[in-house]
């Protein structure tokens, strides 16, 4: 009987230390966004996406304890690399998630790639990673940066403007939004305008937009850029005399601030808070309870690069050090998105439905973007087939 109560006791201890050590060693989840300065919105949206999903699946990821690091990049790329290391080095992460910003991603993509890290982005999808400089460690939760300017290049077609101005900053997500508008767009462009990122007055703009006399103009000007660039353009006297297109300009993060002065406007989008799915109906009832907030594409994405990164640890049994088999269940696409069909191209970019929407007040005086018609069907994106990948 001592012999048999002594070996019980071992045996309580031992599944007691089993039990604490997996709590002590939780998978870990860096999480990287924009945080601070006129574009904070944009980062705060796609990690409370994020942190929502992880808390409905109760502060787990496939079954195992998660623990969710954030930091904040500043959207400052070289801020952003010194964080990422310690990511890496220090805390020893699983996975890479978050980025806003392509600049951001292109900076730090060198050193996760080299460390053989798996990354989800929640936003940024910049060219240079779709094409021949694609990874297998590298999968978006989101688009590939042309695509949503795209739709309005087809959109502007479809509408039979003849002459337009493009207006983005300069950077590389900038340089990707006229390359999709100009890609469907068959007209002339009689201008392209760089600004700074971060630029927050456009009167010079406005009034060499003005001048060169377009059908329509179309830009993307994200967080506090598009912001002041809408109310500007309003007071200027131009909503409903020159057709403003925009993509990521229009949005539930820059629409609190924007409200009456944006309704109306069209941008190009893979989702919006009305889409007709069961999975959004949930999600953006859940996020709203939650933050009091209607959620913009950016929470969207951040929800779904979650469940996502949840789905894939399901089908690995919850580990990640096996590299094949982690990235074969993260491409095969293993949870139901927001937006309906998901699924994954050989670079790691989805394939997915794309629309123009268009900014509208609520029944309960919320403003949102709303679903106007669908432009690409389970659309691929331009690069894929220069990524060797197979």
């Amino acid at each position: 009987m001592v012999r048999t109560t002594a070996t019980a006791a071992c045996t309580a201890a031992l599944l007691a230390a089993t039990s604490l050590a997996a709590e002590a060693d939780p998978i870990k989840i860096g999480f990287v966004s924009t945080l601070s300065g006129p574009s904070a919105a944009l980062g705060v949206h796609m990690r409370d996406g994020f942190q929502l999903a992880v808390k409905e699946l109760g502060g787990k990821l496939g079954g195992q304890p998660t623990e969710v690091i954030v930091v904040d990049d500043e959207l400052k790329p070289d801020v952003a690399v010194t964080k990422v290391k310690a990511l890496l080095d220090r805390d020893h992460v699983d996975v890479v998630a978050g980025v806003v910003f392509s600049n951001v991603m292109m900076a730090i993509a060198k050193p996760i790639f080299e460390s053989e890290t798996f990354i989800v982005s929640g936003n940024a999808g910049p060219s240079p990673l779709a094409g021949a400089g694609c990874s297998p460690y590298f999968f978006a939760a989101s688009y590939q940066n042309d695509q949503n300017h795209e739709t309005m290049g087809a959109y502007a077609q479809a509408q039979g403007y003849k002459k337009v101005v493009l207006m983005t900053p300069n950077y590389q997500a900038g340089k990707d939004s006229m390359a999709g508008f100009k890609r469907h767009f068959k007209g002339e462009v009689l201008d392209e305008i760089f600004t700074p990122l971060g630029q927050l007055d456009f009167a010079a703009e406005i009034a060499k937009i003005v001048a060169a006399g377009p059908d329509a103009v179309f830009t993307f000007m994200p967080g506090g850029m598009g912001v002041n660039l809408v109310k500007q353009w309003s007071q200027a006297g131009l909503t409903g005399k020159l057709p403003f297109l925009s993509a990521f300009t229009v949005d539930e993060t820059t629409l609190p601030a924007t409200q009456d002065a944006a309704l109306g406007l069209m941008s190009g989008a893979e989702w919006a808070p009305n889409l007709d799915t069961a999975e959004n109906k949930a999600f953006v009832a859940a996020y709203e309870k939650e933050y009091g907030v209607v959620p913009s594409l950016y929470a969207a994405q951040g929800y779904d690069a979650a469940k996502l990164i949840d789905g894939a640890l399901k089908a690995t049994g919850g580990k990640v050090a096996d590299k094949p088999a982690f990235r074969k269940a993260l491409a095969s696409a293993p949870f139901k998105s927001v937006r309906g069909a998901f699924s994954f191209s050989t670079n790691g970019y989805p394939k997915q439905n794309f629309y123009v929407v268009r900014a509208a007040k609520r029944a309960d005086g919320k403003f949102a973007t709303e679903i106007v018609s669908k432009v690409f069907d389970n659309a691929p994106d331009a690069y894929v087939a220069a990524c060797p990948l197979k």
